[in-house]
């Protein structure tokens, strides 16, 4: 499902049969990244000067290959920089208006963000109750609210409440991730790989889900080397590589883009897959002027 935009910008599903990603802007968080650079250890240079917005209400989806600094992103959004040794050297991230770049990661949470990491990250040996309620930390007093929301949205964790975690399957425990993320109630979700590792109609699911939680009026931030997955659902869409944004623009665009089918959608007949950079002809180069 591509979602289309009219002339008043607002996003139309192009299926009417497939679920659509609404915009509801009133309630949503705003997050700027402007010309953010990052090193591990004050000599890895990761990101270069990279910028990306996530308009309220929105989906947007972040593609590039493996090492292209997507979860580096991810963690100067977050402020889990110094877990790894990595600091801002430049640039500013900005939620909801105001400059973020130098707060911890609680004070993010608490400012609206949530993250959900690659591998789930659930705590095994605790229940599903317990797994949600730990989510609760900072916004306990909408507990009971978020707790039937999230069991609204994801039926399967309702039947396995009282059910160790750790004995899930794959797909139950990304909900259960996705789930325990949206227990803080954030304004802004950001997802790093939820489909990884999964079988397509789990995809799927977790696809429809990204959606209904946008509906409701969380901004999404969504991390996919799934392309057709993110861009299907997405607003907008950003490609990294090497440390650099090299396109931007609206999903059905990207989805469109020779470039883009060739290198991440395997619509192509090349037999060697090189750099992204690589492959784009001198016209692509000066047209997206990198």
């Amino acid at each position: 499902m591509v979602i289309e935009h009219d002339s008043a910008g607002a996003a139309q599903p192009a299926d009417s049969s497939a679920p659509a990603a609404t915009a509801v802007v009133a309630e949503g968080a705003g997050i700027e990244v402007a010309n953010l650079e990052v090193v591990y250890n004050d000599v890895v240079l990761v990101l270069r000067g990279v910028s990306l917005s996530v308009r309220p209400g929105t989906v947007v989806a972040l593609l590039g290959a493996n090492g292209a600094g997507k979860t580096t992103l991810l963690r100067a959004i977050t402020g889990l920089l110094p877990v790894h040794r990595g600091r801002v050297t430049k640039g500013s991230v900005t939620l909801a208006g105001r400059d973020i770049t130098r707060r911890d990661a609680a004070h993010r949470v608490r400012a609206g963000l949530a993250q959900v990491m690659e591998g789930r990250r659930i705590f095994a040996e605790l229940t599903v109750d317990e797994n949600l309620r730990t989510g609760a930390y900072t916004n306990r007093a909408a507990l009971a609210d978020n707790h039937e929301r999230v069991m609204d949205l994801f039926p399967v964790l309702r039947q396995r409440r009282r059910q160790t975690a750790g004995y899930l399957s794959g797909g139950e425990q990304q909900m259960l991730a996705m789930a325990r993320a949206l227990m803080s109630s954030p304004r802004l979700l950001l997802l790093d790989e939820p489909s990884l590792g999964l079988a397509p109609l789990v995809v799927e699911q977790i696809r429809d889900l990204v959606v209904d939680i946008n509906a409701q009026g969380t901004s999404v931030l969504l991390v996919e080397q799934n392309a057709t997955m993110a861009l299907s659902i997405a607003h907008e869409g950003f490609v990294l590589e090497h440390g650099r944004v090299v396109r931007h623009g609206p999903s059905d665009e990207l989805l469109a883009d020779k470039d883009i089918r060739e290198f991440y959608l395997g619509m192509s007949q090349v037999v060697e897959r090189r750099s992204f950079r690589d492959v784009k002809t001198y016209r692509r180069r000066k047209s997206w002027g990198v």
